[in-house]
């Protein structure tokens, strides 16, 4: 119930700024980024997706919508029947083939943590072997969140102070956010250390005893909430929150009035052979690849590593591994004579100082997340960026809906540029005398004034 769910926000989500980012008026058009032509065997395993038959919006639109079609279905089908495991393979293929042509749109980690939980539930069943590898997947995904962290020796994680920045810093913070900036240094350094404690030894109880495997589900669902109330990351707290679904028995969820979503009777069901293996080789190519956070893996099983990682099976987690201690934000704008220059709007990243951070999980602007990143960068260093600015002196249609409001309406500008600006929560002081939520000020100019010389 929970996957299908997720499967139509996520596809529902993509399926609404489709055409704006991939499409053939978009920013980074499909068409263009895969070589015209039927694939060779190399280039469909280094790329599998569905797109190599068919690039044009029209199947865009199609994959994104079917595949919200195909999720209410699965909600639909009997929990562990092979009609749902069915539906659940070609969900996979679907959501496959966007990330694989999504280029940095399609580059988020619950982008692949979607495939990876996908790909496990074509495969579940009544059976402690599907279980495990999903209590794997939980363990693999919370250890390597805090490893993450220590590894990168960050000051800021080191001295427990990252959360005194994150609240502010991170993309797209929810109004809760602001309340959560405001508490006291010893609450925030309190709460880092319990970050700590659930990411680096939590994991460890998933894999004991029934009680410990309770405790660390209780923990993990608390610090996924509280993520989930300060941050809008999209459907990746709902989905985490199923796998710890798998860390509780049917006993444990009948009394929390919560239907089982697996049983773990004894039986030995037809494919248990398959079973087996699967989970042998996902928990060797799982062990491999927290290995390779500490050493270099030897040269076979990097081949390994890499040659399944097009196919989103097992992948690398952890976020925020340096913390961002100041938030800048870019503004574009658009003139029609060079000398007064009006804001193009974003829907939910920081821009009008008197708007309150919104709530918008578990769907994705994927153009607003992608702005953050720019953000901590140059335009050169972010090519694609240029291509969006190219996109509204055309004055193309799909991209200018992916925005709240665009200056002269439909109309193209006739000269664009990006200023770049220093932004912070209001204290609670500023709030109450200004009504803004937002302080900013300026931090130069991030792309200079461009037209394409009409």
């Amino acid at each position: 119930m929970v996957l299908a769910l997720v499967y139509m926000a996520a596809f529902a989500s993509f399926g609404s700024q489709a055409r704006g980012l991939l499409g053939s008026e978009g920013i980074l058009p499909v068409e263009r980024y895969l070589p015209l032509g039927p694939p060779s065997l190399q280039l469909f395993l280094r790329a599998p997706t569905l797109f190599w038959w068919s690039r044009g919006d029209l199947s865009l639109l199609a994959i994104a919508w079917g595949g919200v079609a195909l999720a209410a279905v699965a909600i639909l089908a009997k929990p562990h029947s092979s009609w749902q495991r069915s539906i659940f393979g070609v969900l996979y293929v679907y959501y496959l083939s966007i990330v694989n042509v999504g280029q940095i749109f399609m580059e988020f980690q619950w982008d692949f943590l979607l495939l990876e939980v996908g790909f496990l539930a074509i495969f579940v069943g009544p059976d402690r072997w599907r279980v495990l590898l999903f209590r794997l997947l939980l363990f693999r995904l919370m250890i390597e969140s805090g490893l993450t962290k220590l590894l990168s020796h960050d000051a800021s994680w080191i001295n427990l102070s990252a959360l005194t920045y994150h609240y502010q810093t991170q993309p797209l913070p929810t109004p809760v956010a602001w309340i959560a900036a405001q508490l006291p240094l010893w609450i925030h350094k309190l709460s880092t250390a319990t970050v700590f404690l659930i990411e680096l030894v939590l994991p460890f109880f998933m894999l004991g005893p029934r009680r410990l495997k309770q405790i660390a589900g209780v923990g993990t669902i608390g610090l996924q909430l509280l993520i989930l109330l300060t941050g809008n990351y999209t459907y990746f707290n709902l989905l985490t929150i199923g796998l710890c679904l798998f860390l509780f028995d049917d006993e444990c969820l009948a009394q929390l009035r919560i239907r089982p979503s697996y049983r773990t009777t004894p039986g030995r069901p037809a494919n248990r052979q398959v079973t087996i293996v699967l989970s042998t080789v996902i928990a060797l190519v799982s062990s491999a690849e927290i290995w390779g956070m500490f050493a270099r893996t030897p040269p076979l099983v990097d081949s390994i590593l890499r040659a399944q990682a097009s196919f989103g099976i097992v992948n690398r987690y952890g976020l925020f591994a340096v913390m961002t201690t100041t938030r800048s934000e870019i503004e574009i704008e658009g003139s029609m004579d060079g000398d007064t220059w009006l804001p193009y709007v974003f829907p939910h990243k920081p821009g009008p100082l008197g708007r309150a951070p919104t709530w918008i999980a578990p769907f994705q602007p994927r153009l607003d997340w992608q702005m953050w990143f720019a953000s901590l960068g140059t335009a050169r260093e972010n090519p694609w960026f240029t291509q969006l600015l190219v996109r509204l002196l055309e004055g193309s249609k799909p991209v200018l809906a992916l925005f709240e409001r665009a200056p002269f309406g439909g109309a193209p500008p006739k000269y664009i540029r990006a200023m770049r600006y220093r932004y912070r929560f209001t204290t609670a002081d500023e709030h109450r005398r200004t009504g803004n939520w937002w302080f900013r000020e300026s931090d130069g100019t991030y792309f200079p004034p461009a037209s394409l010389g009409r």
